[in-house]
């Protein structure tokens, strides 16, 4: 590949309304000139999409003003339901000049998490994420396992595909909660035995609005979203089955808050494992040492 420079003479509009001397200005126009012989001018690259050009507005994030449902209707397992953390945001992309496809949606990761199963003075099962326990990593993909880097591939995102003449309107959002099971019984022994006696889950999420161009990987981040979900129940596993937990401490969750200025994104948040995967299920005893109840995938 090699350039042409071509210098052309302009009379300017000076030398129009005003007498001799006249005035001239000097243009430069560069060409490319490729190795198939084709000349491109510069003046024909396509303008990129910047942040200042994608309007966002409408942006939504809430946690639902409801307590978390405890369900006691299995003699195995006892349930609860969180209420919903929930995100939305009306966007308009500009026009896309190139061939070129960019996908804006929401990508999530968990931050930080605590999630300890109590039984009593015998020991207690915790679901953990042991690279970030160990701070190895500072987040983890809260991906649906198979959109990644995305949260979800449904209401989640929307495509465009280039070159567009005209914007693009449209809705992304998303909603997470929590609807676990928990043994009554400690989980590593035979007896069916409720022995139960308290969950305290205290989990933390960054969730970010991006724009992804997918043959390139810019990312343009438009806002970043954080949010926790902490969940408190005591259980009383003398008592029948449908009366024995009831939840203690807050009943309402704090409400998301949106950075004022945006946060980058981790790497491991990006990409495999999500946290569903990463996750493992440890026995601690109050005597003895830990154990393995369920690996990571």
């Amino acid at each position: 590949m090699h350039g042409l420079v071509v210098l052309i003479l302009v009379e300017t509009q000076s030398a129009v309304l005003f007498p001799r001397p006249v005035t001239w200005l000097l243009l430069t126009i560069t060409f490319t000139c490729t190795d198939m012989g084709c000349i491109q001018s510069i003046a024909c690259n396509k303008s990129r999409i910047k942040r200042e050009n994608i309007v966002v507005y409408d942006l939504s994030a809430t946690i639902d003003h409801c307590p978390t449902v405890i369900e006691e209707n299995s003699p195995i397992v006892l349930r609860y339901k969180t209420p919903y953390f929930k995100a939305s945001a009306r966007i308009v992309m500009p026009p896309i000049p190139r061939n070129e496809t960019w996908v804006v949606g929401w990508i999530q990761a968990c931050t930080q998490m605590e999630f300890y199963n109590t039984y009593g003075d015998v020991g207690m099962s915790s679901w953990e994420l042991p690279q970030l326990r160990e701070g190895l990593v500072r987040a983890i993909s809260d991906s649906d396992g198979v959109s990644y880097p995305w949260y979800g591939n449904t209401t989640e995102t929307v495509t465009i595909v280039g070159p567009t003449s005209k914007p693009s309107r449209f809705i992304v959002s998303m909603n997470d909660n929590f609807y676990p099971s928990v043994t009554w019984a400690v989980p590593v022994s035979e007896s069916n035995t409720p022995l139960l006696t308290n969950i305290k889950r205290d989990q933390s999420f960054t969730t970010w609005l991006v724009a992804l161009n997918t043959t390139s990987r810019e990312k343009i981040l438009l806002h970043t979203i954080k949010w926790r979900m902490r969940v408190d129940i005591a259980v009383d596993p003398s008592l029948p089955l449908g009366s024995r937990a009831r939840l203690v401490g807050r009943v309402h969750q704090d409400q998301p808050r949106v950075l004022t200025r945006m946060e980058p994104i981790p790497p491991n948040a990006m990409g495999r494992p999500n946290a569903n995967d990463a996750q493992v299920l440890m026995w601690r005893p109050r005597r003895g040492p830990p154990l393995v109840v369920i690996p990571p995938k």
